[in-house]
């Protein structure tokens, strides 16, 4: 484990932003709500669509026209997650250089309509084409929201603000689970995908006219005046830059290979990596529960409104997971709690293996959502939280672009396992191992080495 490193302090600003003390009382946590509830809504597209494909995998099994087997099935299901690997990698480095609210905008207009199109698919190949063109977009919307989330949440309440906005994504899991239950007793799969595509005629037009633009963001491009009022009008606090963060020619704007490479520097390389390894396995976790998780269910002899039913259970979980572990994060540290996080969910995946009675098997799937879903959830602010403003959405995309390798492998992993005949049981041990290659990686994440906020511990 790496030495801890003495705080490095903040440099001092040309024109400091309005201290916390002295903001309006009540306007400005008013506004900054505003922001964190629209990456919300866009997090919750994005829930919806992570749980609509393991809804309607059962349904997609029995459709005559396709013949899809369950190895097919864990196959198509990665091509929205090889789609959201690129979109995070490209348009979560392209956030730092060209604006977040644009980004967010032009994403969920993006998967939208990439949804709407999939209800449309005539064969499995361009299904699966579609997938993962809808991936594109909905890779690019997480680490913009997650980082416009914590820029206008509490220096100190980071975590917990992440996580709430964040819960979100358990949110529209539950939506799907909901929808599926009644949708799919009447009509075909195909419906799920149009009803995914609908809400973004509300999204759009909400966050086009009440989304502001990240101050920091307008800082880093030189844009200071710019930074200074909207900081002033949202209540933020503007993050001393740092000089650490390379430069450009104009001593202000920087180019993508240059925040690529910080990444992977000296400094920040060892939690790079981990962070990458931690983001892997929880959503390994995450999409491969999602995936599959109403397939076993219905492979043990529930019937299929019972299956889904888990689905959602799971997604509930999250709801209280996120924001609770958030809390403790902020308390105590990411460190331990995530950690704690990603042990308590391998347990309770063993202990769903041992057939126990149905309440306590639905007690054991929510504390899995919990900690699997929930404590991904806080992967993300962790690794937020260990990078400076100026490199935050660089790092966030990276991170869940290379994470999105274990979301890619999870509906396949899920699938293999599923087809191998080797028993329920195996299931749920095939799944735990993540859990425990993830709690391992964030027990030795080395203390962050960024610019560290007034009023603020780094954690």
């Amino acid at each position: 484990m790496s030495t801890p490193t003495p705080p490095i302090p903040p440099e001092p600003s040309a024109t400091p932003a309005a201290a916390p003390d002295a903001r309006p009382p009540g306007v400005s946590r008013h506004k900054r709500l505003i922001v964190v509830a629209i990456c919300a809504f866009a997090i919750i597209l994005d829930g919806y669509d992570l749980t609509v494909y393991g809804a309607v995998v059962p349904s997609l099994l029995e459709y005559e026209a396709w013949n899809v087997t369950e190895t097919q099935a864990g196959t198509l299901g990665s091509y929205a997650l090889v789609g959201m690997l690129l979109g995070a990698l490209l348009i979560g480095t392209v956030t730092d250089l060209v604006g977040r609210r644009r980004i967010i905008i032009a994403c969920v207009i993006w998967f939208s309509v990439g949804m709407a199109l999939t209800a449309f698919a005539p064969t499995p190949e361009a299904f699966g084409l579609l997938r993962f063109l809808t991936g594109l977009g909905l890779g690019g919307v997480i680490p913009t929201a997650i980082a416009l989330t914590m820029e206008f949440a509490e220096p100190h309440r980071r975590n917990i603000t992440n996580a709430f906005m964040f819960s979100g994504y358990a949110i529209g899991g539950i939506c799907a689970a909901l929808v599926a239950i009644p949708v799919l007793a009447r009509f075909e799969w195909q419906t799920m995908f149009w009803i995914g595509s609908l809400p973004a005629l509300v999204l759009v037009p909400l966050a086009y006219f009440a989304l502001p633009e990240s101050p920091n963001y307008l800082r880093a491009r030189g844009r200071e005046e710019e930074a200074q009022a909207l900081a002033a009008r949202y209540g933020v606090t503007l993050e001393a830059p740092d000089t650490a963060v390379p430069a450009g020619g104009d001593g202000r704007k920087r180019g993508a290979v240059a925040n690529v490479g910080t990444l992977v520097s000296r400094r920040f390389l060892a939690g790079t990596l981990l962070f990458w390894v931690a983001n892997g396995m929880g959503l390994l976790l995450v999409y491969g529960l999602n995936t599959w998780l109403a397939g076993i269910m219905f492979s043990a002899g529930f019937p299929l409104g019972s299956s889904l039913t888990f689905l959602l259970v799971l997604n509930a979980g999250a709801i209280l997971g996120a924001p609770t572990g958030g809390a403790l994060a902020d308390r105590f540290g990411s460190r331990p709690v995530v950690t704690t996080m990603f042990v308590i969910a391998a347990t309770c995946i063993l202990l769903m293996s041992l057939e126990p009675p149905t309440a306590l098997l639905y007690v054991f799937v929510a504390l899995a959502g919990a900690c699997t879903i929930g404590t991904t959830i806080l992967v993300n602010s962790y690794t937020g939280n260990f990078y400076p403003a100026a490199l935050r959405a660089t790092g966030l995309g990276w991170a869940l672009a290379v994470g999105r390798i274990g979301a890619i492998i999870g509906p396949i992993y899920g699938g293999l396992v599923m087809a191998s005949g080797l028993g329920i049981s195996v299931n749920f041990y095939a799944f735990a191992i993540p859990a425990v290659i993830g709690a391992l990686a964030v027990l030795v994440v080395p203390r962050s080495r960024a610019v560290v906020l007034p009023g603020s511990t780094p954690r």
